[in-house]
Parts: structure tokens; C-alpha cells; sequence
């Protein structure tokens, strides 16, 4: 089953291989992105690409005119540490723009919004690990609220305006075109660093883990999370659903590996912890495979060659 979609954030990282997923599924696709962090060369051929801001009426009045199946909401402010500095700034996008368009999906009878919220951050630090679904919401920083504040927003607009929602709570994605200078790509940070012959860089004492699923696995998600049948339920984490390996990988090991795998000696600089950093983190992904039918495919350290790869092509 396939139809017409707008990704927002298309032109970036993970919206770029989310455009690229819905095309080979044969979805007519719009991404729509204000290339504040996106490029269009991401952008896949086959997509037709729209520059606007998700705050603006543009925005609104595309989803509004667009005959839109489906939303696949990936624009957002993405910097933690940004949004402990500005929160208010952090909350225009990922909160203020978000109902924009929800508003617009109302308007123009799309069936589902496809939401990118954060398993990474929205739990907080928890007590069970691998995390379900079901955990308290805990969220540690502004970033994280305004992540599970969009939740909110889409489970109540959803009932009041007629379409599905669905929030995709996702670990640490990695892969091609993610941006080295973007806090959240760690992995990506790493193999640029030691491209350029530099040391890695670990804030605190590398024993905070965290759950890295490959890009391609996440854009494939995304795509059954826009037609499979969602449980029905009032509560938040209903149409929920972790996108993850359920794998615990420290960043020491994490610098091992990449190491490893680009046959290069790896030099770590210790620095101060972060303020609202998570100590560890990995989410459990049994409902994703139940009801989704899905789970990761791609082996950490292949993907990572994906990543090496791309870095040397195009990243230089």
C-alpha cells in the first residue's frame, strides 16, 4: 500500500533516507525542508522539494491544499545543549511548528502523522533497560520535554482532528549524511575526527551507553509505521513505538570499534560531562517487531563501514 506523503526535515539526515524509503515503495513524496541543517543534495530523486519554515503558513497551507496521505514529521531543533541554553527557541520549532502543521493536517484530511520523537530522551534515565514503551516519562532536558510534549500534542489533536498518530521514540540513529558538527551524531563525530588524524573527544568518563540503530533500518520503520494497523487506546504509548537494537554500547567501546573498523589508532581526550546527559541508555523493541513487523537489519559495524565510506566521498 503506498500513496502521497510530505517528510518534513526531508533534505536532512534521517528525512533524507525516510524520502528515499517512501520512493522505493512506490510513495509519491514531498519533503519540505527550510535547509537551516538540510542540503539538497541529499534530497532523492523522484521527490519534489519544498523551502519552507514548518512555522510558517506556507507550511500549514501545503499540508491544508496538499492531498496528503500521510505527515512524516522529521523537522526539529535537535541540539540538546541548545535547548538547555534557549529553550523558548527550542520549543518554536519542535513544539509551536509541530501544531502548525498539525493544524494543516487537520485541515486537509491526512490519514496519519508519523511522528520522530526521542527514546533517548524522553524516558529519562531508567530504571529497566532494555526501556519499554510503557516507562515513566522522565525527560531530562528541554529537548527532551518539547519531544514528549509533541506526544501530547499529537495524541490530542489526532482525536480532535480526525487522523491517526504514531511516535516513532528513536535511539541513537547513525549513518550517511549525518552532520559531524550535529551533538546527537557522535559516531559520525568520530569518524571525522579520526579522518583528520585528531583525538576523540569523550565527555565524562565514556562509560555512558546508549542504543545505535542504522539509519536505513529507521527509514524502513518508518515506512510500515505509515500503513501497518496501530493499537487502539487512549494512553500515550499506544501508538508508540521504540526504534532500536536493544543493545547497551558504552562510547569507550564505541571509539574502540570505529577504531577497528577504519584500521586507525585512536587517541581519547577526556572532558567534563554535559549537563543533561544520560548515563545509559538502550529501548526494547518487542512491539516494534509484533506490530510493525520489523526489526533492525544492518549490523552496527557494517553500517558503520556505510558511514566510513560516505564520509570519504562526500564529507570532505
Amino acid at each position: 500500500m503506498s500513496g502521497r506523503v510530505l517528510v518534513t526535515g526531508g533534505a536532512g539526515f534521517i528525512g533524507s533516507h525516510i524520502s528515499e524509503a517512501y520512493l522505493r515503495g512506490g510513495w509519491d513524496v514531498v519533503a519540505l525542508d527550510d535547509l537551516s541543517r538540510g542540503h539538497q543534495r541529499n534530497l532523492p530523486a523522484g521527490a519534489r522539494f519544498v523551502q519552507a519554515d514548518i512555522r510558517s503558513p506556507e507550511a500549514r497551507k501545503l499540508l491544508a491544499d496538499g492531498g496528503f496521505d500521510v505527515l512524516n514529521h522529521h523537522a526539529a531543533q535537535i541540539d540538546v545543549r541548545l535547548s538547555v541554553d534557549s529553550p523558548a527557541f527550542d520549543a518554536s520549532i519542535n513544539l509551536v511548528g509541530f501544531v502548525n502543521l498539525l493544524e494543516g493536517a487537520g485541515e486537509g484530511g491526512v490519514k496519519r502523522v508519523v511522528f520522530a520523537s526521542s527514546g533517548g530522551v524522553v524516558y529519562g534515565d531508567p530504571e529497566v533497560i532494555p526501556t519499554p514503551e510503557t516507562a515513566p516519562k522522565l525527560p531530562v532536558s528541554p529537548y527532551g520535554v518539547s519531544k514528549l510534549s509533541g506526544e501530547y500534542y499529537l495524541r490530542a489533536l489526532a482525536a480532535l482532528r480526525g487522523f491517526e498518530g504514531v511516535a516513532m521514540r528513536y535511539a541513537n540513529v547513525f549513518g550517511p549524511r549525518q552532520d559531524p558538527k550535529s551533538e546527537a551524531g557522535v559516531v559520525s563525530i568520530f569518524v571525522s575526527r579520526l579522518l583528520a588524524d585528531q583525538k576523540l573527544i569523550i565527555f565524562g568518563d565514556g562509560r555512558q551507553t546508549r542504543d545505535y540503530v542504522f539509519v536505513k533500518d529507521v527509514a524502513r520503520a518508518n515506512v510500515l509505521a505509515s500503513t501497518a494497523k496501530i493499537p487502539s487506546g487512549s494512553d500515550l504509548d499506544s501508538p508508540a513505538f521504540n526504534i532500536a537494537t536493544s543493545r547497551q554500547r558504552s562510547v569507550l567501546e564505541l571509539a574502540d570499534t570505529v577504531g577497528q573498523v577504519m584500521g586507525r589508532k585512536t587517541e581519547i581526550e577526556h572532558a567534563a560531562a554535559r549537563p543533561g546527559e544520560l548515563f545509559r541508555s538502550a529501548l526494547d523493541i518487542g512491539k516494534a517487531k509484533a506490530v510493525l513487523g520489523w526489526s533492525p537489519e544492518f549490523p552496527f559495524d557494517d553500517g558503520l563501514r556505510e558511514l566510513v565510506t560516505w564520509f570519504e566521498k562526500e564529507a570532505r
